[in-house]
């Protein structure tokens, strides 16, 4: 991706707003002066983390680089019962977020536009580390991910592309993507963002009443908890956050995990080192998930 670098830019920066491909290149690279450029890729429903990542990729690239910003529903992420529909869409508010933000332009395709010969019958595949945790939860949805992570990273052509550490099963699958197929990118990792109390900030959050949202807390209480036991071994990090699950009403845990972070599968109860614990829950009707780095000792 050597677009190399240009002078600096004295004119106000605007966000522009593009539908297809053709329109994305014409905004994005307006003239044949090239510079370092970063994408960061979303479903939409924009908040104060991804503000996080979209001012990340700025710094990234400097006053003088591009930015671009996906906004993709994608259907090959969402598996039968899930909540494809119900996924809230506010492309208004999300072109301005992104433009307080730093981007220089937002893609925001239609299925049509990203899948014009229908669902494509060819697709990544996550493997063995797609098979756990949110992938067991979720059966192709990882798969999804990757292709139009790869499509996405195709047509934006970044140095850059940046994932939320949130999402940390998304982003170690896509860093071995990005090692194992060859791609000419460096995928940069953005610590979570959290409310004051600890809630990680999430799309989803909008749909938790507020009796669900205090009971959302003891996700990010349970791994604090377990991130605090860190130098009395996995198991002392294991039955400390599962302690403050345990004794949280209204949630219901679909897993609690120390998982080591180069192969995404459960950490053994002798294991040191940086590990990551996640967990997912429902609360009332909605699936949360979370995560924190951990040293063991």
């Amino acid at each position: 991706m050597a677009r190399g670098k240009q002078p600096a830019k004295t004119a106000p920066r605007t966000t522009a707003l593009t539908r297809t491909v053709d329109e994305f290149e014409a905004a994005f690279w307006p003239d044949e002066q090239p510079v370092e450029n970063a994408v960061v890729m979303t479903m939409g429903a924009l908040h104060a983390g991804h503000a996080a990542l979209i001012r990340a990729a700025r710094r990234q690239v400097g006053r003088d680089g591009r930015v671009a910003v996906t906004v993709f529903v994608n259907p090959l992420q969402f598996g039968a019962g899930e909540d494809l529909d119900r996924y809230p869409r506010s492309l208004d508010a999300d072109l301005e977020v992104a433009r307080e933000a730093g981007a220089d332009v937002v893609f925001a395709p239609t299925a049509e536009e990203m899948y014009p010969n229908g669902e494509p019958l060819v697709r990544l595949s996550a493997g063995p580390m797609g098979d756990g945790f949110e992938g067991a939860a979720r059966p192709g949805h990882f798969d999804g991910m990757l292709t139009v992570v790869a499509k996405l990273l195709h047509i934006t052509d970044p140095d850059f592309a940046l994932f939320g550490e949130k999402d940390a099963q998304q982003l170690a699958i896509v860093r071995r993507m990005v090692a194992d197929l060859d791609f000419d990118v460096e995928v940069v990792g953005v610590p979570t963002v959290r409310e004051e109390d600890g809630l990680a900030l999430s799309s989803r959050n909008r749909f938790l009443s507020d009796t669900e949202r205090a009971q959302a807390l003891a996700l990010s209480g349970a791994l604090f908890a377990g991130r605090d036991a860190g130098a009395q071994g996995a198991k002392a990090v294991r039955e400390a956050a599962a302690a403050v699950l345990d004794a949280a009403e209204g949630v219901t845990p679909d897993y609690l995990a120390l998982i080591d972070p180069d192969s995404f599968t459960e950490a053994p109860d002798d294991f040191t080192g940086e590990a990551v614990l996640a967990v997912a829950a429902k609360v009332g009707s909605t699936r949360l998930i979370d995560n924190v780095g951990v040293i063991v000792r």
